[in-house]
């Protein structure tokens, strides 16, 4: 590779391989015949390393340093002012693989799964691409979200297709077809309504992934989890309207207004919510202000925290053996209390799933005790679901708020009731590395 980058490559060794000596009959590189000894390090733009003694690797480790020159010892991290990443050529396309030398087996690993992903023919299609830059910048002069838009636009349809399929001057027309014909659109906006999930990356969907990728504003929750923000295109505005416990960073009716606004100048605007943006996400009241405003948008469903949180939790909702019906109900305390219809809740046979209920835990136990369950029913307590540090707290009605009240358990935290709960100790099966094992008594 450093030949092929153009570097002039001198191995020092008293002998040499059979790949390199092949190398060396064709004047590729240089070869000094010799053990390393003092001085070899020269002056030399970059040392690498690859003996199997220790004490040379050492050697030439520390010449180099001193000589400030970034030196790289194969398999030997802390020997190294450099790593060399796994690289996919795709000449002018480059893609490098690092685990920051902890891995370059894993690192290789990777490699060897994107390029079955990666058709050579993209090389060819990077250099089309470049031919035609300059072109593509006059035509949106010089707006990058235009271009952007265009080429998003090209590299998506038929031209890439072409290509892989060797047809490279019906490539070339096409595209030549695509610039001839472009113009700058109309600053059109749009409101992308994203459900993110309770927390895992991995259960986004393909379609909020694609959008993620378009926005170039996201108006975002507290609930959204720094992983996911991390898929969102680099370059777009974040806006953080996160709303905690008697603490709202944005009003709704103003996160409503910002949404309107921004789709308003043109932009597309992702709004990420954590969980599904239906189901206690005021994701209605967002779309109503849209409708109203003649907004454009879309809607994209997530997994919400009951149905992701309680399988992370090896707690099935629905099971024909326990329940027959379930229920996703607010916790949320006003005025100290939480007002719902516990008649209605109050049922054996169903299990219930309360959302923003930690501290309402006690009221919530209390009240369906006095409405006729069991003080003894099954509950448990899913905290940071489905992320590296959940923890799944179990106990009963009875217990529950001792356990809250012993225990430093975080929002965002979610409460099932119901003999379903029975099902975890036999079915849990995710355990994050960041995970404690807990136990609490269960009252008799």
């Amino acid at each position: 590779m450093l030949v092929r980058a153009g570097g002039k490559v001198t191995v020092v060794s008293p002998e040499l391989g059979g790949e390199l000596e092949k190398l060396l009959q064709k004047g590729e590189i240089s070869h000094l015949k010799t053990e390393f000894k003092p001085g070899d390090v020269g002056d030399y733009r970059i040392v690498i390393a690859a003996t199997n003694k220790r004490d040379v690797n050492q050697a030439v480790y520390e010449e180099a340093s001193k000589k400030n020159i970034p030196v790289n010892v194969v398999d030997t991290p802390d020997l190294c002012s450099f790593i060399t990443p796994s690289i996919i050529d795709r000449d002018p396309v480059q893609i490098a693989i690092s685990t920051g030398g902890a891995s370059p087996v894993l690192a290789r690993l990777l490699r060897s799964k994107l390029e079955t992903f990666i058709p050579a023919a993209y090389g060819r299609l990077g250099k089309l691409v470049e031919s035609y830059r300059d072109r593509v910048k006059e035509i949106f002069k010089h707006n990058s979200n235009h271009i952007r838009g265009f080429w998003e636009h090209v590299l998506e349809g038929s031209i890439a297709d072409l290509l892989v399929a060797g047809k490279d001057k019906a490539a070339q027309e096409a595209l030549e077809k695509a610039v001839s014909a472009a113009k700058v659109p109309e600053d059109i906006g749009e409101v992308y309504l994203v459900g993110a999930g309770p927390g895992d990356p991995d259960l986004l969907t393909f379609r909020a992934l694609r959008l993620m990728q378009r926005a170039d504003v996201v108006v975002y929750d507290r609930l959204v989890s720094a992983e996911i923000l991390e898929m969102v295109r680099r370059d777009a505005e974040f806006v953080y309207v996160g709303k905690e416990r008697d603490k709202h960073a944005v009003k709704q009716e103003n996160i409503n207004e910002l949404l309107v606004r921004f789709a308003n100048e043109g932009k597309k605007v992702l709004r990420l919510k954590g969980g599904d943006p239906f189901i206690f996400g005021r994701g209605g009241e967002e779309i109503e202000t849209l409708m109203e405003e003649g907004v454009s948008f879309q809607v994209v469903p997530g997994i919400t925290a009951a149905a992701g949180c309680a399988a992370y939790a090896g707690i099935p909702l629905t099971h024909r053996d326990y329940v027959q019906s379930c229920m996703f109900v607010t916790g949320h305390l006003k005025d100290g209390t939480v007002n719902l219809n516990w008649s209605a809740l109050a049922h054996k046979g169903q299990t219930i799933v309360f959302y923003m209920g930690l501290h309402g835990v006690k009221e919530i136990c209390k009240q369906l005790v006095a409405h006729g369950l069991d003080s003894s029913t099954p509950a448990a307590l899913v905290e940071k679901g489905t992320t590296p540090q959940q923890q799944v707290h179990i106990g009963d009605l009875q217990t529950l708020p001792a356990i809250v009240d012993s225990t430093e358990i975080l929002p965002p935290t979610l409460i099932i009731v119901g003999d379903v709960v029975k099902l975890h100790n036999k079915l849990s099966w995710f355990e994050p590395s960041g995970a404690k094992p807990l136990a609490y008594p269960v009252s008799n």
